[in-house]
């Protein structure tokens, strides 16, 4: 987009050469106003990607679909994962370590795009924005509330273009959903359901064991970031790390910022002020195999209770559902009808009806469906978003901050992120093992109910549950 001399200030300077001209002059020749200073409108956003295999190569593949992207730089610490990316985008300069990359090329990029996983996201996105470059960060935003809470600020303070990466909150659907929602098509809600199929990959297991060789492509120390000294193991690469607490946040993690995002994005909620849950049973042979607490549980059920910021004492309940585990089919659903889709879905149950909606925020109809042809469906009001949730977001950066629109910068993503962590910070406080290793007592039963102070990110009513709002970072890193 521009060279690293020709930076923001050339922008400013060139839209002040073009305001001489006056207002009636819509297109010149580059030649009238080329010279010193001069950035061509043509100049291409430059992109580096911090994570270049998995997620991180269908990201940077909708980023390249731009005519006005180049993909300048690459990050990996895997070699083996990062090899079809580096071949994509052979002109790429590549590093192993994001640290040097933003040292050695901050010059030369303009935005960051961060994939890696969760462990890593904030460490790496805070540290792009501290440079002044706009950032796009796969979800969850981060692997902990506190963190959270930092790139929020951080957004605040850098003043850059930043975007979540739940592609659902750029869709048509939610739009939609949220148009009739303000139509009182459904009344005001009083409960909304979440559920997901996920996960699809090992959780609720003992924690690896064995010594096994580092392969030689992959550094293991920049790989594990700030997650305290564990020894490498092929169990947790290259995607079954989502269901270990050090590294993932579960099946809450990798798919309530898709299906929850109708529900924070519709509601009058902002954060929750309790959260429960329960957990499957795990605990056969626990303790003659060992403790199964470094994984995620099977399934799980969170219940989080908002107080509603547009009406004092009034309360929405939200629930999650995963593993398998759903909550009640609605009876105005005929049995043909479809539960949501494949992934999941949401439900929200309001005084004068219900709404259903599928993963990613699409397609909302009401129920029984059949009211969505005999009710009148209400005009758009809310602006779409054609061009996607990436394009959007390259559009952004192009135009500058609070210039351009995205539909998931962190001064929403950071507050959605917190609330959902707080059900994984319910998970881990249920899994929390009796000291004397004798099974549970009374202040460790899941049923428990955790009382959240957002404003200082602290549970009022169970201490030992307060580790897992900040996780202690390994030497050598730091937020």
């Amino acid at each position: 987009m521009r060279k690293p001399q020709q930076n923001d200030n050339s922008r400013r300077r060139f839209i002040q050469q073009s305001a001489v001209f006056g207002a009636g002059v819509l297109i010149l020749p580059r030649h009238v106003l080329g010279g010193k200073g001069f950035v061509a409108p043509s100049d291409k956003l430059n992109i580096a990607g911090i994570g270049a295999g998995g997620k991180g190569a269908s990201d940077l593949a909708e980023f390249a679909k731009s005519p006005n992207v180049n993909i300048v730089s690459l990050v990996d610490v895997d070699d083996r994962e990062s090899a079809k990316t580096r071949e994509k985008f052979p002109k790429a300069s590549y590093y192993k370590d994001f640290r040097e990359m933003l040292s050695k090329e901050k010059n030369n990029i303009d935005a960051v795009s961060v994939s890696t996983p969760d462990n890593t996201h904030a460490v790496a996105t805070i540290a792009a924005m501290q440079l002044g470059k706009h950032v796009y960060t796969q979800k969850p935003l981060t692997h902990d509330i506190y963190e959270a809470r930092m790139l929020t600020e951080a957004a605040k303070k850098y003043k850059v273009v930043t975007q979540m990466g739940n592609q659902g909150g750029s869709g048509d659907g939610v739009r939609k959903a949220k148009e009739m929602y303000d139509a009182g098509m459904i009344g005001e809600v009083v409960e909304a359901h979440a559920w997901t199929n996920r996960p699809v990959w090992p959780q609720g297991i003992p924690t690896p064991k064995g010594s096994f060789d580092v392969p030689k492509e992959l550094d293991w120390d920049l790989w594990l970031g700030p997650a305290q000294k564990i020894d490498y193991n092929p169990a947790y690469l290259p995607f079954n790390w989502r269901g270990w607490w050090a590294f993932g946040t579960g099946a809450l993690g990798d798919m309530a910022c898709h299906i929850m995002d109708p529900i924070y994005r519709i509601l009058p909620i902002d954060y929750p002020e309790s959260a429960e849950c329960s957990v499957a049973n795990i605990w056969k042979d626990m303790w003659a195999e060992g403790n199964y607490v470094d994984s995620c549980p099977p399934s799980s059920i969170i219940h989080l209770t908002y107080p509603r910021k547009d009406k004092p004492g009034k309360k929405i309940k939200v629930s999650w559902h995963d593993g398998g585990l759903l909550p009640a089919r609605p009876d105005e659903l005929l049995p043909g009808e479809a539960f949501g889709n494949w992934d999941g879905g949401t439900l929200l149950v309001g005084t004068k009806g219900k709404m259903l909606i599928d993963c990613y925020g699409a397609n909302p109809r009401l129920l029984p469906t059949k009211l969505m042809q005999e009710k009148k469906m209400p005009k758009e009001t809310i602006k779409r978003v054609p061009e996607g949730h990436y394009i959007q977001w390259v559009n952004a950066c192009i135009a500058g901050h609070g210039k351009g629109v995205t539909s998931s910068p962190f001064e929403y993503a950071g507050p959605f992120t917190e609330s959902i962590l707080m059900g994984n910070l319910a998970i881990r406080s249920w899994m929390m093992l009796n000291p004397r290793l004798k099974g549970w007592d009374d202040k460790y039963l899941g049923r428990k109910k955790l009382l959240w102070d957002a404003k200082n990110m602290k549970i009022t009513n169970f201490d030992e549950a307060n580790q897992f709002v900040k996780r202690e970072y390994r030497q050598g890193w730091s937020l």
